[in-house]
């Protein structure tokens, strides 16, 4: 078979007769089926697309032809740096690039086959897109969700720029190699800490791997614990800590404050200055990742100062650390050599004290660090009481004292969404000397991203240098005012764009909400685990705050997550074009088709894990291919007849009622290797009918037809060329997906193993409905001539084995 001549042939006819329009009509059978949509940050799709877009339109397919009206849009991520860092190297107009990227990669993806409907294509750089963009920005600004701060950003001095968290690993800029520092610049963030508790809680309730649905609950972080107040000795400076752990705050035998911290240019003395000031260089000069790394060697200096204990008036020495970020939490811990593992390395390291506050319950363990739920010991009042029970009577007492009391802690922060950058949605927000921030009004949207723009990175963001866009008059007062000259973070593009999907040519609204509510939540969604923190966890934050505005009626923006594995290089690495590995889908289409490879991919990995590639899968699959268009010749070469069922013909029919149930379970739960053997398996038992039986029932063809709607959601246009070569009506996928009878999966007969002490020593035929008693019988009678007496024992194991004890 030509593969390439059927593509085409297919491709075509499906577009001639909208095969995969979605029917608005039948809005109450949807199944939204989504996948990530792509970066266009590079010319062609990788084998990473096809493993995430083919497998998942199988899966899309599969629904269809159980009846739902599948939707399943495409679009593109389109904003974002690397089309601005490509522009900065080429100067290609980042717009240029990525709309030719865009076209490429929508050719591309017709080629898979899938059955995206394009009349719902999006695209994140357009106006008509990024408008509502700044709407939703808008709507947050108004509910006090959206507000602007002095934030630390990533610096780099030698480009004189600020960087991103991406351009900025280890510390160091990935342009020039430079040491990054950090400086504070007033930056927009969404409070994504309001919805803390709600993203929390109701995260299991989602159909999720367990694995992402921790991660979340990990980096957000919840925390039961107590906030205690410290005063600053010889001073009116006091200042707050967070612990879990209020049981063990008689042993504070130091404070620690992060660098950033503006405590720390209050309660630095003069003699210390200098060597604060220099610790605080060198901090600026780590990521909050690498500082919070439990395997870096802690460091610190003193500041001259002490702070007093509110439960026992003990000074204690005042540090900073960089271990200790200002935006987590307060800004300062406090530190209990005695009972925690990261305080005590500390404390040895600076010759700090070390005071035992908590026992083991029984005495068994006098060693230090204790770090775990014991009984309290120097602690006053307290001693005696279990740590359970001393946490909370401490901060009772100090709650009543006004010196501290409970305190819910998270370690998520709220989301810093302004970027120094161009390539990005305007931020709509006008800054007037008389009115303060102004947001644009709805009617002037969108705030159009000029094009004349020169983005040469010299710290300052770039729409700043367009005179054209920078000016403008306040809306409120009229006077001359300043646009926002930041861009929006392409995470907050990516955070709503499941919505305008369903509704894209809506010039009225994002979305109409009526329509919007009947078409989401978002069914299934496919795409990487590596988005569980970020794209993911901002998707929720979203539909929870416009559920809140009124525009949505349900909590959670995708029911349904399966994250696809990596497909690495055949050398077992990940793919790159360093080490040589890289997997070319162009190569193999031009060899095999586009609906052997999406086969392969299937067959050769499990998805949800990957593996290495393996060119000899393909011709593997090939050969398949082979066999099945045999089958499929064969029904139209041999005259069949109804004549009732044989005992081969009732084997081939359990076969082929076993594959529709197991292939069917296997695609729900995109087990779709096993789904592709059980085909095989399939395939097998026919050419083995083929093979035993001369003349040829009805059942053949009847197997041949269910084989082709079996493989239809794996291989689409091989298997329209079937459907159309076996005679049957256009098309495949308007077919109803094949369901088992129960009742020929029982076999009239089954074949029992019969066991002398365990050893196999002959064979029996029964019947399927054969008592116990029958089946010993015929077992008994089958080696009566092994047997020199009455059996001690007769174990029957039911449709297997009978084992006689001699």
């Amino acid at each position: 078979m030509d593969y390439k001549q059927i593509e085409s042939k297919w491709q075509k006819i499906w577009a001639d007769t909208g095969l995969y329009k979605f029917d608005r009509s039948r809005v109450d059978k949807k199944y939204y089926c989504l996948e990530m949509f792509s970066y266009p940050s590079g010319a062609k799709l990788h084998a990473g697309h096809w493993y995430n877009y083919g497998p998942a339109d199988t899966f899309a397919r599969f629904k269809r032809m159980q009846g739902y009206e599948v939707f399943q849009p495409m679009g593109f991520d389109a904003f974002g740096l690397p089309a601005e860092n490509y522009a900065i190297k080429t100067g290609i107009h980042p717009e240029e690039s990525t709309l030719k990227n865009i076209a490429t990669m929508e050719r591309q993806l017709k080629r898979i086959g899938a059955m995206y409907d394009w009349d719902y294509e999006i695209k994140t750089c357009m106006p008509d897109y990024y408008k509502w963009t700044q709407w939703m920005f808008l709507q947050l600004y108004k509910k006090g969700l959206a507000y602007r701060k002095e934030a630390p950003v990533n610096w780099c001095p030698s480009c004189n720029t600020v960087l991103a968290n991406e351009q900025a690993q280890g510390g160091v800029c990935e342009r020039c190699g430079s040491q990054v520092t950090h400086k504070n610049l007033n930056q927009w963030f969404f409070k994504i800490t309001a919805y803390a508790d709600e993203l929390l809680d109701c995260i299991d309730k989602l159909d999720w791997p367990e694995k992402t649905k921790l991660m979340q609950k990990n980096w957000i972080g919840r925390s039961y614990g107590g906030e205690v107040e410290f005063q600053v000795k010889d001073s009116d400076v006091k200042f707050k800590v967070f612990t879990t752990r209020a049981d063990t705050i008689f042993g504070v035998t130091y404070v620690v404050l992060a660098p950033e911290s503006p405590l720390v240019d209050l309660v630095v003395k003069d003699e210390q200055r200098a060597a604060v000031e220099e610790y605080k260089e060198k901090s600026a000069k780590a990521t909050e990742i690498d500082r919070m790394s439990s395997t870096r060697e802690k460091t610190g200096v003193p500041t001259g100062s002490y702070a007093i204990n509110p439960v026992n008036g003990e000074e204690v020495p005042i540090l900073v650390a960089d271990y200790v970020i200002a935006s987590y939490g307060t800004g300062a811990v406090m530190g209990v050599a005695a009972h925690d593992e990261r305080d005590f390395v500390f404390a040895q390291k600076l010759g700090l004290p070390v005071k035992r506050v908590i026992k083991s319950k029984d005495g068994s363990n006098d060693a230090l660090p204790f770090c775990e739920y014991g009984v309290l010991c120097n602690s006053g009042e307290f001693d005696g009481m279990t740590s359970e029970e001393g946490k909370l009577a401490i901060l009772k007492k100090l709650e009543k004292e006004g010196k501290g009391g409970l305190k819910t802690n998270y370690r998520l922060r709220d989301w810093l969404v302004s970027r120094q950058r161009y390539w990005g949605a305007p931020i709509p927000i006008i800054h007037c000397d008389h009115c303060g921030d102004v947001p644009v009004p709805e009617k002037d949207l969108p705030v159009r991203l000029p094009l004349g723009v020169n983005f040469t990175p010299d710290g300052e963001s770039p729409l700043k240098k367009c005179d054209e866009f920078i000016n403008t008059v306040c809306p409120v007062c009229g006077r001359p005012a300043k646009r926002d000259a930041d861009t929006l973070d392409t995470f907050v593009c990516s955070s709503w764009y499941y919505l305008r999907y369903a509704d894209p040519k809506n010039e009225k609204a994002p979305f109409d909400s009526e329509w919007i509510n009947k078409m989401l939540p978002v069914d299934k969604y496919i795409g990487g685990a590596e988005h569980a923190c970020m794209h993911l966890l901002y998707s929720r934050f979203f539909t929870k705050a416009l559920r809140d505005m009124g525009y949505l009626n349900f909590d959670e923006p995708f029911l349904s997550l399966v994250h696809q594995g990596t497909i690495l290089g055949p050398d077992g690495n990940k793919m790159s074009k360093s080490k040589g590995n890289v997997v070319s889908p162009d190569d193999s289409i031009a060899k095999y088709g586009a609906d052997i490879f999406r086969v392969y991919l299937m067959f050769g990995f499990n998805y949800v894990e990957g593996g290495p590639w393996n060119d000899n899968g393909l011709e593997s699959i090939s050969r398949f291919f082979d066999r099945v268009e045999r089958i499929v010749k064969k029904c139209y070469e041999v005259n069949f007849d109804d004549a009732p069922l044989s005992k081969a013909e009732k084997e081939l029919n359990r076969v082929r009622n076993n594959t529709i149930k197991c292939v069917t379970n296997d695609l729900g739960v995109f087990s779709f290797n096993t789904a592709v053997a059980r085909l095989m398996e399939f395939v097998n038992a026919m050419y083995n009918y083929e093979v035993n039986v001369a003349k040829k029932n009805a059942i053949y063809k009847d197997c041949a037809k269910d084989l082709v709607l079996l493989l239809a959601p794996f291989a689409p246009h091989f298997c329209e060329e079937l459907w159309e070569m076996l005679g049957q009506k256009y098309s495949v996928f308007n077919q109803s997906y094949p369901t088992f009878d129960p009742a020929a999966m029982v076999l009239d007969e089954v074949e029992l193993a019969v066991q002398i002490n365990s050893k196999m020593r002959a064979k029996v035929t029964v019947s399927s409905s054969a008592s116990k008693d029958e089946i010993e019988k015929a077992a008994l009678e089958a080696v009566k001539d092994q047997l020199s007496g009455a059996p001690k024992k007769i174990i029957v194991v039911p449709n297997r084995l009978v084992n006689i004890i001699a």
